[in-house]
Formats: structure tokens, sequence, C-alpha cells
């Protein structure tokens, strides 16, 4: 076979097809947690839809969720106790100033 036909040719490698995050028989409802939890970063923000590797309709879904999760108070809006815990050890007392006369 010449170079020139060699270069057309596909590459027949294999790749491992993945799982949809969401089967067909979940359910996307603000009271399941352990589902809602999966498209949530470690600060507590909405994972995009590239990362999540969601539909259009299962990304709004998701959000409309953690979202209603969140005002009834199922999640937290912010998971950041480091800075939390950072904030409470720079906190300064500052006594009243006296004039010296």
């Amino acid at each position: 076979m010449d170079k020139s036909k060699r270069l057309f040719l596909k590459s027949k490698r294999s790749f491992r097809r993945r799982l949809p995050p969401i089967q067909s028989g979940d359910r996307i409802d603000y009271r399941n947690m352990s589902l809602i939890s999966r498209f949530i970063s470690e600060q507590g923000k909405i994972l995009s839809r590239r990362v999540n590797r969601l539909t259009l309709k299962q990304q709004r879904l998701i959000t409309i969720a953690i979202k209603q999760a969140r005002i009834l108070s199922l999640l937290p809006f912010l998971n950041n106790e480091k800075q939390f815990e950072r904030t409470e050890s720079n906190t300064r007392t500052t006594g009243l100033r006296t004039r010296n006369k």
C-alpha cells in the first residue's frame, strides 16, 4: 500500500462509551439528594452541562431541583467551611481608644 493511500485510512481505535449520568428510571426531583449531589461542586456550585454530560432539558430540571432544595434548606447555598474558619481566626477585637490629656 502506498503512503498516500495510508493517510486516508481511519484508525480503528476502540473507545469505551461512558454511561449517561442520569438513568431512564431516575426521577429528577429536589428530594432525590443522592442524584442532585452528583451535580454540585465541592464549593456548592452547580456544575456546567458539559461537565455533567447532560442534555439541555436534564440540566434545566437539575438546576431547578437544586434551587428548590437550597430554598427548602436541604442543601447549603455555599460550602465554604475553610473560609469560615479563616475569618474567625482573623477577627480582631479593638477596644475603645482613650485620649490621654
